[in-house]
């Protein structure tokens, strides 16, 4: 996750101010906490609205007031199960019913959803909030029966995204099975633990610092304190109790995996990946490898969106994704649980992400936080980054650039052409046409070296030469061989209304 300048403190006070404060005015959550973290998972600020209980003692909240995230938990199950993955524990093309026979689909379907379609939300499950939202602290055995009588199915597995809570809580039940632990053990020894990660867990109890309390409003306006869950079956689903400090330094440790997927040279690539892999864990501690971090920031599942400036929008694997020149590349998660509501988002070439959780029921802090993000997209000029070109696409491309100038002239070029083409390029179209072509376009010779742009591959440049009739742009790309010889040298009239 590359850094961009955030705004000044008070641009970020007046934005936050205006869109969280009033949502206390208005009613739609007793009290609430934002903050902006940074690369490193450091936050460059937070604030706190209203209160975090409405009984005797309550008091704004603040970063290290914890609150349920419901199901914000989903990356911590998804990044659960790859662990396991990589560890040869299980394989994500399994059925759940490797690990869970009691499953089957009530309407006789023989085909059992596999881990990573159930990772993806396209297990052939209905979405079924607010249903699981109250089964967090069903025990196995109950869990079980339940499986037994039979799951209806929404749709063929693997073909279609729906939104299951019911999918996550039998991952949960292949983590404890793959592992010999439970979920929670599994999770708080792997994950939490060796991340420092010590305001985070499972339960309220024996916390220390300040908890928030959930509420409820009802028809009449009045405010109703909720129980928290306990933990059980379905806290897969969305049992995480921690703070905004605590899960924005998850969030950044996921994000910097992000770092160097833009190829920018071999030295460049294995420096960001070996500091994405050590930055937020302990000295020599892996915890979970880069390659399975970026894996749950990909699109697994495609979903329709109308969201200005999103050309891929999905779901990852416990985590929704936005990608688009304008937004760069966008990560994070909404919780939404009786009494609470959360959202964490991240934008990895900005280098910043903020995290927001407000104390009543499915309140939709993701609403602010959204608005947030995307104006610290604008005012940071946030765009997706144009990969560098390799060394040896630059060097390539001025080679072609003198083979152009020697085509022009009419000039011997058998032994450039030979040394820098491959030999598909004289089969598709041969050299005597190709020069033909640059001497019909009445390309003027360049005296100096060509100004390179940039593509989305690192094997691939344009640049433009000066020609009779207008400029003439060149186009390459290289082949995937090594020593690297050009595959592709497309030279044709510069039409700017394309």
């Amino acid at each position: 996750m590359s850094s961009t300048e955030l705004p000044d403190l008070p641009f970020l006070d007046a934005a936050v101010g205006e869109l969280f404060a009033p949502r206390i005015a208005d009613g739609v959550a007793p009290g609430s906490v934002v903050a902006v973290f940074d690369r490193s998972g450091e936050l460059v600020r937070s604030w706190g609205f209203g209160l975090d209980r409405l009984d005797e003692g309550g008091a704004a909240p603040d970063a290290d007031t914890a609150f349920r995230v419901a199901s914000c938990t989903k990356s911590f199950t998804a990044a659960a199960t790859l662990l396991l993955r990589d560890r040869g524990a299980l394989v994500l093309d399994q059925p759940i019913t490797d690990f869970v026979p009691e499953f089957r689909f009530s309407d006789g379907f023989p085909e059992a959803p596999s881990l990573r379609q159930l990772l993806s939300m396209s297990g052939g499950l209905a979405t079924d909030d607010p249903w699981a939202d109250r089964q967090e602290g069903l025990s196995e055995v109950e869990f079980r029966a339940v499986l037994a009588a039979g799951t209806p199915r929404d749709s063929t597995p693997g073909t279609t995204f729906r939104y299951s809570n019911l999918g996550y809580a039998l991952l949960g039940q292949a983590i404890a099975q793959a592992s010999g632990s439970t979920f929670i053990d599994f999770v708080t020894a792997e994950l939490l633990a060796p991340l420092g990660l010590t305001a985070t867990g499972f339960t309220v109890a024996g916390r220390s610092g300040r908890t928030a309390v959930g509420h409820r409003r009802d028809a009449h306006g009045a405010w109703h304190a909720l129980p928290y869950s306990g933990p059980g079956a379905f806290s897969p689903i969305g049992g995480v109790v921690t703070t905004a400090r605590d899960l924005a330094r998850w969030a950044a440790w996921l994000a910097r995996a992000l770092e160097g997927t833009q190829p920018r040279g071999e030295a460049t690539r294995r420096a960001a990946q070996a500091a994405s892999e050590t930055k937020g864990a302990p000295e020599g501690v892996e915890v979970l490898r880069a390659a399975s971090r970026r894996e749950l920031q990909q699109v697994q599942r495609t979903i329709p969106t109308a969201r200005a400036g999103v050309e891929e929008h999905g779901y990852g694997f416990g985590l929704m994704v936005e990608k688009g020149t304008a937004i760069g590349h966008t990560v994070g998660h909404s919780g939404g649980y009786p009494g609470f509501s959360a959202h964490v988002r991240w934008n990895a070439p900005g280098g910043f992400g903020v995290v927001a959780f407000e104390n009543a029921t499915y309140a939709g802090v993701s609403v602010p936080v959204t608005a947030l993000v995307d104006l610290l997209i604008a005012e940071g000029g946030v765009t997706a980054p144009r990969p560098e070109p390799w060394p040896e696409t630059v060097a390539l491309a001025r080679a072609a650039d003198r083979l152009i100038d020697a085509w022009a002239a009419d000039a011997p070029s058998e032994a450039l052409a030979e040394e820098i083409l491959s030999a598909n390029v004289a089969a598709d179209v041969p050299i005597a046409e190709r020069a033909e072509l640059v001497r019909g376009l009445g390309i003027v010779a360049a005296g100096e070296e060509p100004r390179l742009e940039a593509s989305a591959s690192p094997a691939s440049v344009s640049w433009l030469r000066e020609a009779a009739d207008g400029p003439v742009r060149v186009r390459i790309s290289l082949a995937p061989v090594a020593p690297a010889r050009i595959q592709t040298l497309a030279i044709a009239r510069e039409n700017p209304g394309e």
